[in-house]
C-alpha cells in the first residue's frame, strides 16, 4: 500500500509480529515518554514478551507489524470486541473490529507519516470484506489520536469507562473511511 507523507509516497506492509524476536523493538516503542497511552512505561522486557505472547495464542486478537521498505515502522493490533476489550461496553454488530496502533517516537518526525500509517491500518482492515465497521477506544485525553481518527473517517459515539482508563468509543464504517480519504 502505498500513501503520501508531505509530498513523498511511502509505502508499508504488514507482517505477523514474533513476540520473541520482535520483543526488544517493541520494548523501546511501547515505553518511550511518548507512549504513555500504550500504559507500557514500566514494561520490562520479559512483559512486553509474555504480553504478545499472549495477544499471539489469542484466537480473537492479533499483532502485526507495519513496515516500510521492509523495516518495522509501526505497530497494528485488531481484536474481535465480541470477545475483547469492549466486552459489555457497547453492543457490537457484525463486522466490527477493534483497533489499536502505535507510531514509535522519533528524533526525525516526517509530516503526514502518522497519518499516512493510520491510513494504511484502516485499508488494510477494510480489505477485509467482512469488516464493516472499525471501533476504537483511545484514551478520552489523548487529543491528537482523536484528530487522526476523525481524518480517517471516525465518528465519536460517547465516553466509556474502561478498567484501566476512561475511553473515547468511536466508529468508522467503510464508507465513512472511503469519503473521509477521498477528499
Amino acid at each position: 500500500m502505498t500513501f503520501m507523507t508531505s509530498a513523498t509516497p511511502v509505502t508499508f506492509t504488514f507482517r505477523a509480529l514474533d513476540p520473541l524476536k520482535d520483543a526488544e523493538l517493541l520494548h523501546t516503542w511501547v515505553t518511550h515518554p511518548k507512549a504513555a497511552y500504550w500504559m507500557m512505561q514500566d514494561a520490562r522486557l520479559e512483559d512486553v514478551e509474555r504480553a504478545y505472547l499472549d495477544v499471539a495464542a489469542d484466537e480473537h486478537h492479533h499483532a502485526l507489524l507495519g513496515l516500510q521498505d521492509g523495516v518495522p515502522a509501526f505497530l497494528m493490533e485488531k481484536y474481535d470486541p465480541v470477545h475483547r476489550e469492549l466486552v459489555g461496553l457497547y453492543e457490537p454488530e457484525p463486522g466490527d473490529v477493534g483497533m489499536h496502533f502505535l507510531v514509535p517516537a522519533t528524533d526525525a518526525p516526517v509530516s503526514g507519516f502518522t497519518r499516512s500509517v493510520i491510513t494504511a491500518v484502516m485499508a488494510h482492515l477494510f480489505e477485509d470484506p467482512r469488516t464493516a465497521r472499525v471501533v476504537v477506544e483511545p484514551d478520552v485525553g489523548n487529543k491528537a489520536v482523536h484528530a487522526l481518527n476523525e481524518a480517517v473517517g471516525f465518528v465519536p459515539e460517547r465516553e466509556i469507562r474502561k478498567p484501566e482508563k476512561k475511553a473515547l468509543l468511536s466508529f468508522c464504517t467503510r464508507e465513512h473511511f472511503e469519503k473521509a480519504v477521498s477528499v
